[in-house]
């Protein structure tokens, strides 16, 4: 039975999951959005207000907190020096996901995931 276990599996293992989803965040924190498919969206979704959420204190134990799941150490500072400082009056909704059409390939569900106030690279 399912009992209430939350998340998707994304046919993948528990360590490629780990593995893709640090790799989201990194990369939209770096550019402030991405595009992959819906599923994955959503799933980065929840960790990514997680992420944001943690780092909001911002001192050495945020920064560690963060670290845990941003691999790259400029996607770091650039969320504490420039996204927190617009967000720490936002309560969360930090991320927003932007349905698009299907992938020509596959035609898999595609998802636009982006910071709420997007920062120009």
């Amino acid at each position: 039975m399912r009992k209430q276990k939350a998340g998707r599996k994304l046919g993948r293992t528990a360590d490629q999951r780990q593995a893709l989803t640090r790799n989201q965040i990194t990369s939209l924190l770096s550019h402030g959005r991405i595009t992959t498919t819906e599923a994955k969206a959503k799933e980065l979704r929840r960790f990514a207000e997680r992420v944001i959420t943690a780092a909001k204190p911002d001192d050495l134990a945020a920064r560690r907190q963060v670290a845990r799941y941003v691999t790259d150490r400029a996607a770091i500072v650039k969320l504490f020096q420039t996204y927190l400082p617009r967000l720490k009056d936002r309560p969360g909704g930090y991320t927003r996901v932007v349905l698009l059409p299907p992938r020509h390939g596959d035609n898999a569900p595609m998802a636009m995931v982006e910071m709420v106030d997007p920062v120009e690279v």
